[in-house]
């Protein structure tokens, strides 16, 4: 059973690019996209023309990703741009993030699923406030692999102690933060060195490409290691003569693994009952793992409806109505406290309020920046959050899928907050170191 759900959990791998402004992000996807010929024959004559309408001599690889009439005019990267791709070994989700400071928002939902993250340096600059703003981001949202692209090297007669220089810097800085895994890769996106085939002029350089690193990269998490955890989407209720009294509860698995005649505890309820059957692609299997979507029964009849949350009768979590929370504000109106939203977790959206913002984080350094007041859009800030139901929800720490949750304007349903639910504050520094109206809203 390990082999298979090993297989299924390898065979794709989710990452995201990050780097100042100018750094080469989106020229290197273009150049990834490219070389590993997983680009069709009129995008490339397309971006061709467009090269030659700008008066380039050779296509500018980076109009693969910069989709936006804005981004093309101004050369930068504006919004997250995701690109499908896949190479014999491996299939990949892409997610090429902005830049500049202002779209940090950009960057935590690009980063938010992914599982590698590749932060671009321009050799001639070196680590930048920036590069340590997304290092920052990447250890919050606990990116396990993190590859230092040190671009334009080209431009630096391909040297290797500028390299070192730049490497031994970040390393240090991010294992500071506590990223688990940190490589070092010098390339040159607009020539192609060491971003899909190996530089000829680098020769000093022994360790993968680009390429090479995100096919071979270990992303083989068993999902049997961490406890199951299955958000009901939806209740089947056929009510035909063929099935009277069936009842399934359909939804994907965030984590773990789900067996036939296993323990589970409904949540928020807490009642408990046997999965009597599971269907996955409308065959009855005996197990299932995340992130299948499956169908299951229980051996009971038990009160469950859309939101609810199956788990392990063994591995449970308590349900709360009281969360702590890091938390990326990403709308231009601000979030202060007493503000009345609606917090999305999984299937479950129920009213809160936002009681308390202790602290709003400085990225640079990780210092804290006491009783803010409000949090403006692109800040990263601690927040105190009553809710109007009890939630089941597991620390960011613990799970990414369970353990994040969105703000929602219940007046027009914009998404105001991305939140991982937890202290990151305290980690981080630990790792760096060594009202009341009456109209329903009042709980």
């Amino acid at each position: 059973m390990s082999t298979t759900i090993e297989m299924s959990a390898t065979s794709l791998l989710r990452f995201a690019t990050a780097g100042s402004v100018d750094d080469g992000k989106s020229t290197l996807v273009g150049r990834l996209l490219h070389d590993s010929k997983s680009v069709l024959a009129d995008q490339l004559e397309a971006v061709e023309l467009a090269s030659r309408n700008r008066g380039a001599d050779a296509p500018d690889l980076a109009l693969l990703t910069d989709g936006l009439r804005a981004e093309r005019e101004q050369g930068i990267t504006i919004d997250v741009a995701y690109r499908y791709f896949a190479t014999p070994k491996r299939r990949f989700i892409l997610a090429d993030t902005p830049g500049h400071v202002q779209y940090t928002r950009n960057m935590v939902t690009g980063a938010s699923t992914a599982e590698l993250a590749i932060i671009l340096v321009d050799a001639r600059n070196g680590v930048v406030e920036q590069t340590r703003r997304h290092a920052a981001v990447a250890a919050l949202l606990r990116v396990p692999h993190v590859v230092l692209a040190v671009n334009k090297m080209d431009l630096v007669d391909y040297a290797e102690p500028v390299f070192a220089a730049i490497a031994e810097e970040f390393t240090r800085y991010a294992a500071s933060l506590g990223v688990p895994e940190i490589t070092a890769i010098p390339i040159s996106a607009l020539v192609g060195d060491n971003v899909v085939t190996p530089s000829a002029t680098m020769d000093w350089y022994g360790g993968p490409t680009v390429l090479e690193h995100l096919e071979s990269v270990s992303v083989s998490n068993d999902p049997s290691a961490a406890p199951a955890r299955f958000p009901v989407q939806y209740v089947i209720r056929p009510q035909t003569p063929e099935y009277p009294d069936y009842r399934g509860y359909a939804g994907q698995i965030a984590s773990g693994v789900l067996r036939v005649g296993q323990r589970v505890t409904v949540l928020p309820s807490g009642l408990s009952s046997t999965v009597s059957s599971i269907e996955a692609l409308g065959q009855s299997v005996d197990f299932a793992w995340a992130p299948q979507s499956v169908t299951i029964s229980l051996s009971d009849d038990l009160d469950v409806s859309r939101g609810d949350m199956i788990v392990p009768a063994d591995a449970a979590v308590t349900p709360t109505r009281d969360i702590t929370a890091t938390v990326c504000h990403l709308h231009d109106r601000p979030l202060t406290p007493g503000a009345r939203v609606l917090l999305k977790h999984t299937t479950r959206t129920v009213k809160a309020i936002v009681k308390e913002i202790p602290s709003r984080l400085t990225l640079d350094d990780l210092s804290q920046h006491p009783d803010p007041g409000e949090l403006a859009v692109n800040d990263i800030g601690r927040v105190v959050i009553r809710t109007s139901e009890p939630l089941a929800m597991d620390a960011y720490a613990d799970s990414r899928t369970t353990g994040s949750f969105l703000l929602i304007d219940p007046a027009d349903g914009t998404t105001l907050t991305a939140g991982m639910a937890g202290n990151a504050f305290a980690e981080a520094a630990a790792r760096t170191a060594g009202a009341a109206d009456d109209d329903g809203w009042d709980f």
